[in-house]
């Protein structure tokens, strides 16, 4: 019974390694239909290519629009759920007709990347928190 247990244990211990590495090293690419906003920037409508900046799945990741006229590193923290992603998605967090980049996930994970929100987010969200206008977006993704 104890040897079961630790084979459960090391199994589900070796999947949960996978899905770190997955989430951490995977480069995801999206078509954005609104223009966004990521730390002080807004960016436009378009494809984008998103990744850690090294390979060891590091805090720093870049976004480079695939047209090249936009790019930017940006910083995040790790985010993690109970319930592995159904899919890989970009989340914006929307405030009336402003969106901005809130969470990266890669289908199957458990661990994905969060975008601190930004002062101009912050003070959105306390605007409207009577007005319920703020709605969580969800945009597919793929991996490359």
């Amino acid at each position: 019974m104890k040897r079961q247990a630790f084979s459960l244990i090391s199994l589900l211990s070796l999947l949960l390694v996978a899905g770190l590495a997955i989430a951490q090293t995977s480069q995801v690419r999206s078509n954005v239909p609104f223009n966004f906003t990521v730390g002080d920037k807004t960016l436009p409508a378009g494809t984008y290519d998103i990744g850690a900046m090294n390979s060891s799945g590091g805090n720093m990741l870049l976004l480079q629009a695939r047209d090249g006229d936009s790019s930017m590193v940006v910083g995040s923290v790790a985010a993690q759920t109970l319930k592995p992603a159904d899919k890989t998605k970009l989340v914006f967090n929307r405030y009336r007709d402003q969106y901005f980049l809130a969470e990266i996930w890669v289908e199957g994970a458990t661990r994905g990347r969060q975008l601190p929100k930004t002062s101009r987010e912050k003070e959105l969200a306390k605007e409207l928190a009577l007005d319920s206008t703020h709605q969580r977006v969800e945009i597919v993704a793929s991996l490359y």
